[in-house]
C-alpha cells in the first residue's frame, strides 16, 4: 500500500518499496485535462522536429571518429539519416568545447558526454528533449510534491534533475536492451549499496505490457551488478502498466529497458530523471532556458534545472 488511511501518498512506504523492490507505480498523479495538455504539447513538438530536426552545427573530423559511429551504429537501432545527425552532433560539441577529444573509447566515455538519438527503432520511436526550455508544463511535474518529496527523502534536498524528456515508443518496435542510468554504467562491480537517482515514468497514456510498458527486472538493484546491454525477454521480469496519469519510479540501480509495442499505436510518456547533485547531469538546462522564462520559475525548479547547481568560475 502507497497511500495512508486518509488516501494521501504514504512517502515512507514508498521509499521502502523502492528500496525492497527496486521499483513502485502509482496512480493518479495528472488529472484528464493535464493529461490532454500534455498529449497536445508532445504531438506538437515531436512532430515539428521531425520536420526540421536538431542540428546545432558541424564540426571538424577527428582520428577515432570511425570508432564512435561505429559504436552508435551497434548500441542503438538508427537510420543511417539519424546516424548521421548524431555525428554531427558529436562534432559539433567537441568543436564548442575548443577541439578537445575524449581521453577514451566510446565504450568507455561517461554517457552524459555522448549524444544518443532523438529518432530510434529506425525512426518509429522519438524523443523531444530539453522539454523545460520548450513547454512550462515541465515545472509542474519535476516539482510535483509526491515525487520531489520522494527526491528530498532519498537523494537529499540538494539533488538536481538529471534529464527531463518526452518519449513515444513506436507501434510495432521490438524494445529496448537492458541498462542502468548514468553514472552506474561507468562504476565499477560492485556498485554502491545506496540509490545515486531513480527514473520517473509519467505515463501520458496507458502502460500495458502490449503497448510498450517499461520493464523491470525486481530486486535486481540488490545484486549491485550491471546487465548486458542486449534486447530480449528475461523470464524474471515485470512490466510497470498503469493508467495514463500514473508514475512509474525505478532506481537507477534497477536493471530496466523499454518494452516491446505490438499495438498499432504509440505510447507516450515524460520521463524525469532525479540524482543526487554531485553527479553531473545529462542535460545542462541553463543555456536553453530563456531568462524570462526562468524569472517565471520558482526557485526550487530553478535549482534542479541547474541555476547555482553547478561548478563556478572563479576569480
Amino acid at each position: 500500500m502507497t497511500r495512508d488511511p486518509q488516501g494521501r501518498f504514504d512517502l515512507t512506504r514508498i521509499a521502502q518499496q523502492l528500496g525492497g523492490e527496486g521499483y513502485v507505480v502509482l496512480e493518479g498523479l495528472l488529472d484528464s485535462g493535464q493529461l490532454t495538455e500534455w498529449r497536445s504539447h508532445i504531438d506538437r513538438l515531436a512532430e515539428q522536429e521531425r520536420r526540421s530536426p536538431f542540428l546545432p552545427g558541424d564540426g571538424p573530423v577527428h582520428p577515432g571518429d570511425e570508432e564512435i559511429e561505429s559504436y552508435l551504429a551497434e548500441s542503438y537501432a538508427v537510420s543511417r539519416e539519424e546516424l548521421a545527425r548524431m555525428m554531427q552532433r558529436v562534432r559539433h560539441t567537441r568543436a564548442e568545447n575548443r577541439d578537445t577529444p575524449w581521453p577514451v573509447g566510446p565504450r568507455q566515455i561517461n554517457k552524459t558526454f555522448m549524444h544518443i538519438p532523438n529518432l530510434f527503432d529506425h525512426d518509429r520511436s522519438q524523443y523531444v528533449r530539453n522539454l523545460p526550455a520548450k513547454t512550462y508544463l515541465a515545472d509542474a511535474l519535476v516539482e510535483h510534491p509526491v515525487v520531489l518529496g520522494l527526491a528530498h527523502r532519498l537523494l537529499g534536498r540538494d539533488c538536481v534533475l538529471g534529464d527531463v524528456t518526452a518519449t513515444s515508443i513506436g507501434p510495432g518496435t521490438p524494445g529496448g536492451p537492458w541498462h542502468l542510468d548514468n553514472p552506474l554504467t561507468q562504476m565499477p562491480e560492485p556498485l554502491p549499496d545506496f540509490p545515486l537517482g531513480f527514473q520517473v515514468a509519467w505515463m501520458i497514456d496507458p502502460f500495458t505490457a502490449a503497448n510498450g510498458a517499461t520493464r523491470i527486472v525486481p530486486r535486481s538493484h540488490l545484486t549491485r551488478s550491471k546487465p548486458s546491454w542486449k534486447r530480449g525477454d528475461r523470464a524474471e521480469e515485470k512490466a510497470l502498466c498503469g493508467e495514463a496519469g500514473a508514475v512509474a519510479i525505478w532506481l537507477a540501480s534497477t536493471w530496466h529497458r523499454i518494452g516491446p509495442n505490438s499495438t498499432d499505436r504509440p505510447r507516450r510518456a515524460i520521463i524525469s530523471f532525479y540524482q543526487r547533485s554531485w553527479i553531473k547531469p545529462f542535460s545542462d538546462y541553463r543555456g536553453s532556458i530563456s531568462p524570462e522564462r526562468a524569472r517565471r520559475m520558482s526557485p526550487a525548479a530553478r535549482y534542479l534545472y541547474g541555476f547555482s547547481a553547478n561548478g563556478l568560475r572563479r576569480g
